[in-house]
């Protein structure tokens, strides 16, 4: 028979220690040994159910629940059930008794607070003493200061700030403390100080350990009345790996009280530097240097940062925004993974990317149709670079060669007109040569793509080889003590060839 009046009370027991229990929560406890009063306990497993055996107040736990279901979600969502069930049905008020402070750090007084108003029971909280108040007491820190409370099961590199105090509540294991360990190192040194505190409060049974954070997992003792805390930084570099720093650092850059350089550029000014920046870093991946890469990646993003912060200072947009905008593009962008669409592979995930740009550019009413097939190539790009996306975009519309054949024909009937230019005495011969020569370059491209290679690459990997020869031979001539002007071509071109045969028996 369903209770129109179905009462649901839930009480927090406190830290563990009896002489810090409210006396309004123990008067509602003694209420489950002296009426139709029913007490639940989420756990057994707490300091205060010892009191509740010596006054003989009787209670049902739901520990069964944590070994009936795979996680704390599916654990908490049983429980929330339970009671809502049981509210319905009992006939005096139900008492739910968590660890702690009802609202720090309990699931199931969330999902209580969501589901009784909409199963008409009437939910009541009574608060006591959270951990939080012994974590403030015993760690000996003003959260005044600037505090944080997280979650070590679900802690995010993204929330630390090592600004702030953080404690670190439900650290139930060394699994778990491992897990958190190797997070918090994404932010703060190895050697970093953090403190473990386990049943904080509770006479004779709290612990306190200091030790470096590489250490954490090694701590014995973790359990449901654990906590880490990591004291606030005074260190500058303990901020460094905090974007917000960077944006602050590149801010101060371009102050009055800054650099004056840094003051003193433009959009217009740092033009070649953004180039520059990125090509530095195609070539830390060549080299395979991670370390280097590391290194030239910060300062492409450097550039950006300047960029954007040149518009901040008009109010135009900040870097913020930049992040803000790409963020919601990717997402956008990506159907088949943050929607409903799907991709098999890379080609269906291209086919998914370009109609959200012909999507988007519809709504900004821009006349898709309208638009030439060679639009969307950036004009600076460099120029094998961009005649191999412009041969590809004149291809995705039919506009192609079809075997790869007539390609290489067409390269032979290109070389014969520079041929026939460069043998032009007339005074257009150099337009003309420099005309048939692009034609060339244009239909070596057109080869790249049909055997599907990237003609930058290409000629990248050829200039390195060129450098790597030449260099045999600038080492072999200064071997022998000569210069160039004291050498023979013919001399020149058998180190070339000796050149040629050491890097086949360095690959072979």
């Amino acid at each position: 028979m369903s209770n129109n009046n179905a009462q649901l009370t839930v009480v927090g027991l406190g830290t563990g220690d009896e002489d810090q229990l409210t006396l309004g929560v123990w008067k509602k406890l003694q209420l489950a040994s002296q009426s139709q009063s029913v007490l639940y306990l989420r756990t057994k497993d707490h300091p205060m159910v010892h009191m509740l055996d010596t006054n003989q107040i009787p209670y049902e736990t739901f520990d069964e629940n944590y070994m009936a279901h795979q996680s704390f979600e599916q654990v908490y969502e049983s429980i929330a059930e339970a009671l809502i069930q049981t509210a319905k049905q009992q006939a005096g008020e139900v008492i739910y008794a968590v660890p702690g402070h009802p609202m720090v750090a309990e699931y199931t007084v969330q999902l209580l607070k969501q589901r009784c108003p909409e199963e008409g029971i009437s939910l009541t909280i009574l608060g006591g003493e959270s951990f939080l108040d012994q974590a403030f007491l015993r760690f000996g820190f003003d959260p005044i200061d600037g505090f944080q409370l997280l979650d070590a099961t679900s802690l995010s590199r993204y929330t630390l700030n090592p600004h702030l105090h953080t404690v670190i509540g439900q650290v139930y294991d060394t699994y778990t403390a491992s897990d958190l360990k190797i997070s918090l190192m994404d932010m703060y040194p190895d050697d970093y100080r953090v403190v473990v505190g386990h049943s904080l409060g509770v006479t004779g049974q709290e612990q306190m350990f200091e030790v470096p954070l590489h250490e954490l997992d090694h701590v014995k003792g973790y359990g449901n009345l654990s906590l880490v805390w990591v004291p606030k930084s005074e260190k500058d570099e303990d901020d460094y790996r905090t974007f917000g720093r960077l944006h602050e650092i590149v801010q101060i850059l371009r102050s009055p009280e800054g650099c004056p350089w840094d003051r003193e550029q433009t959009h217009a000014s740092l033009r070649k530097n953004l180039i520059e920046e990125a090509y530095e870093v195609l070539e830390t991946i060549d080299e395979d240097d991670p370390d280097h890469m590391c290194e030239e990646l910060g300062d492409l993003l450097l550039q950006v940062m300047l960029h954007a912060q040149m518009e901040e200072e008009i109010g135009t947009f900040t870097v913020y925004d930049v992040i803000a905008t790409l963020n919601e593009k990717l997402i956008r962008r990506h159907p088949h993974v943050f929607g409903e669409n799907k991709a098999e592979d890379a080609d269906e995930a291209l086919v998914n990317w370009n109609a959200m740009k012909a999507e988007e550019k519809r709504k900004k009413g821009i006349d898709v149709a309208a638009q030439s097939a060679l639009d969307g190539v950036p004009r600076e790009l460099p120029g094998l670079m961009k005649a191999l996306k412009l041969q590809k975009k004149a291809a995705a519309v039919g506009f192609d060669w079809t075997e790869l054949e007539d390609v290489l024909k067409k390269v032979d009937e290109e070389l014969a007109e520079l041929r026939q230019a460069i043998a032009d005495p007339s005074e257009d011969g150099a337009a003309e040569q420099l005309d048939e020569l692009g034609d060339v370059l244009f239909s070596i491209v057109n080869v790249a793509r049909f055997l599907k290679l990237d003609p930058e690459d290409a000629i990248a990997q050829t200039n390195r080889k060129f450098v790597a020869r030449f260099s045999y031979i600038e080492d072999q001539l200064r071997l022998r003590g000569l210069s160039f002007e004291q050498t023979e071509l013919l001399e020149m071109e058998k180190y070339w060839q000796e050149a040629k045969k050491v890097a086949k028996l360095k690959q072979g």
